[in-house]
């Protein structure tokens, strides 16, 4: 995706510890951290979009979905859309015949939005203090969370310092805090947030669904935005066939409905992995991760992992787009 500018620091290893032992992982394949604001900064560079902000509020209500229905447009696109859909906005009304909520977990444009704690999310909160470091590192340690894991990840001239819990009614502040001390480093500079940790439809009332709204958060690790690429590059293709006129609203929703939830069992395999691990005594804990340090495990569950939402993809999406621009000998 040519964002390679914005990483910070990369990592072939990661180093598991518990209370009763410590296991590193050498990876089949790198993680890497990155500055956030670079990445968008990137990201906005190779676009073409405008960009508004302002507090969405949800869809309009039914009856004003029908008189938008019956308005006659001249919109270039609305032949394959069906109707244009309005979204009420602390700035106005917006209307359009393709909406895309990628607006977090909050899932706005849904008809039914979570409301926590009483949801499928985990709380997350870390702190950004100076310093480098070089080894990406977790804690499952029930000091710090009782179901859940600690980490510091390097990047660059700052380490991320933090702390995630599966059970989203357990504050975390306190722990992050702790595990900083714990780390002889100043808890500065607070990010946090809820994270879903259940794949969710990627369409609902004429609405495509991307990111946190759809749940493209992938339990136990919590890695969210090599997901959020991966389906955002699938619903980009679909959305753009629609602008092209080769296909309509209603099959690039169905298709992207169901390229989501081919997804499902392997979100699911990964929270029960999520569910069970916090389950184990901590010496069973141990055991568990000292055998799946072994070489032969970690690449196979690694690469495992990585296939659920492969870097490739983006790969052959920009291979796909270059031969389309590619002019065609006569």
């Amino acid at each position: 995706m040519g964002l390679e500018g914005s990483a910070r620091q990369e990592f072939g290893s990661l180093v598991v510890h518990t209370p009763h032992g410590t296991s590193r992982y050498d990876l089949p394949w790198t993680f890497s951290t990155f500055d956030y604001g670079e990445l968008c900064r990137i990201l906005f560079e190779g676009c073409d979009a405008q960009f508004e902000t302002a507090k969405v509020e949800g869809r309009a209500d039914a009856s004003a979905l029908s008189r938008e229905a019956k308005r006659p447009t001249r919109h270039p696109i609305a032949g394959n859309t069906g109707r244009l859909m309005t979204v009420v906005t602390d700035r106005g009304e917006v209307s359009a015949p393709l909406v895309v909520d990628a607006l977090g977990w909050r899932r706005v444009l849904a008809s039914a939005g979570y409301q926590p704690p009483d949801a499928p999310l985990s709380r997350g909160l870390e702190v950004h203090p100076p310093g480098a470091g070089d080894d990406l590192e977790i804690w499952i340690d029930r000091r710090y969370v009782p179901a859940g894991y600690g980490w510091s990840f390097p990047a660059g001239e700052e380490t991320r310092i933090g702390v995630g819990s599966f059970d989203p009614k357990f504050h975390v502040k306190d722990t992050t805090v702790l595990l900083a001390e714990d780390l002889e480093r100043d808890a500065v500079h607070y990010q946090g947030n809820w994270i879903p940790h259940k794949l969710r439809r990627g369409t609902e009332n004429g609405v495509f669904f991307c990111g946190d709204s759809a749940g493209h958060c992938l339990p136990l690790t919590a890695e969210g935005i090599r997901t959020a690429f991966y389906f955002a590059i699938a619903l980009g293709e679909e959305v753009r066939k629609v602008v092209e006129g080769s296909k309509t609203r209603e099959d690039a929703m169905r298709d992207y409905s169901a390229f989501n939830d081919s997804h499902e069992w392997k979100f699911n395999l990964l929270l029960r992995a999520q569910r069970a691990v916090p389950r184990l005594p901590s010496r069973a804990q141990r055991s568990v991760i000292a055998a799946a340090g072994r070489k032969r495990f970690v690449d196979w569950s690694f690469g495992h992992y990585l296939e659920i939402a492969h870097p490739r993809f983006a790969e052959e999406h920009a291979r796909r787009g270059s031969e389309k621009r590619e002019p065609v000998a006569a």
